[in-house]
């Protein structure tokens, strides 16, 4: 049954023949990821940059055309655009940066579960306790943070072309999650998550910003590759447990950002140690001191540790992060000293753009 209705859904489209296209709208493979549940029809419709001014008539054309088949409840379209170019036409890696603020931090791991977002957040309201103007850019097109620990869930406004980043705390903050519903499963191939993280820097009215932290999906894939590539960074920051699993990975991630020529600001040791209230001793649940051994190692500078604490996650789920909740918390002025530290870091740095070197 299922199998009939895509068919159905799949022929209706191939009635549909955009202006200056000569394929039908299916065969031309710019609808991916088709998806049924409940009647509902989701997919992702790639436009040529030319063809956004037009994204409301062609999605309405599509809507209306598969509305007419009796059993669809609803149509959701995700819209994303792609600069095509031609086959010999190579890309510079020095060109036209994207350079939405005056300095781009990009927090990464090397793998998922470290609290990555949770660091990220912290570190941007401490920058903009220190009289920044800050932005926030959730990076990690498949699993999206930003939402929850901003307790912010519906969608943002426009201006113009633009999309309206929402405030906050006062942060300018963007994410794909803000854009598709919360339990909606994000099916893309590598080239359309790298076009969503152009569109996410380019298409969104990024105002006038001292710093922008991006909140990097976990690993060395194609997101922190696009960013590294189309981003003038400042420099990144490595987030990692003090675990030896967790310490290899955080070192591909540095080492990725190196071959990139993406300058490392330093390591964060998270969940480093549990402070016990009661005795008032430090416990090392996960080992002790491996990311400050790990940043000696490396010769990169060792930012401090975060310890495991419940504060952290409580007001994380609740979307009101620490350093905004308890600003006085012991806790929210290490997330400060970090900070602190970074704005030192910057001042002395001169960037360059980032060019992948080969070995």
């Amino acid at each position: 049954m299922e199998e009939q209705k895509l068919k159905q859904v799949e022929s209706t489209l191939k009635t549909i023949i955009l202006k200056n296209h000569t394929t039908n709208l299916f065969d031309s493979k710019l609808i991916n990821g088709i998806k049924l549940e409940n009647n509902v029809v989701s997919f992702t419709l790639e436009l040529l940059p030319e063809q956004l001014k037009e994204s409301h008539e062609i999605k309405k054309i599509i809507e209306n055309k598969l509305s007419s088949i009796q059993w669809i409840k609803k149509v959701n379209i995700l819209l994303t655009a792609h600069n095509i170019k031609k086959d010999n036409e190579k890309p510079n890696p020095n060109g036209s940066l994207l350079n939405p603020a005056q300095h781009i931090i990009a927090v990464a791991s090397g793998k998922g579960g470290v609290g990555k977002s949770t660091t990220a957040i912290n570190l941007a309201l401490a920058l903009l306790n220190l009289d920044f103007k800050v932005g926030i850019l959730d990076a990690d097109i498949y699993g999206p943070s930003l939402p929850k620990l901003t307790g912010i869930s519906n969608k943002p406004k426009s201006s113009g072309n633009k999309i309206v980043p929402h405030n906050a705390f006062g942060l300018q903050a963007m994410s794909i999650g803000y854009l598709v519903p919360e339990d909606a499963a994000t099916i893309w191939r590598g080239p359309m998550v790298m076009s969503a993280i152009e569109q996410l820097l380019r298409d969104v009215d990024w105002q006038q910003l001292d710093i922008l932290i991006i909140d990097m999906p976990p690993g060395t894939g194609d997101a922190q590759l696009t960013l590294s590539q189309r981003v003038q960074l400042a420099g990144a920051i490595i987030v990692s447990t003090p675990q030896d699993l967790s310490l290899i990975d955080a070192r591909k991630g540095l080492n990725m950002f190196k071959k990139v020529n993406v300058p490392i600001l330093g390591i964060i040791e998270n969940m480093s140690y549990f402070l016990c209230e009661n005795c008032n001793t430090k416990h090392s649940i996960f080992g002790n001191g491996g990311a400050k051994l790990e940043a000696e190692k490396l010769g990169v500078q060792f930012l401090g540790e975060i310890p495991l604490d419940i504060a952290i996650r409580s007001t994380s789920d609740e979307g009101n992060p620490i350093v905004i909740k308890e600003p006085e918390n012991s806790i929210s002025k290490i997330y400060m000293k970090i900070a602190d530290q970074i704005v030192k870091s910057l001042s002395i740095q001169t960037r360059s753009a980032p060019i992948i070197i080969q070995d």
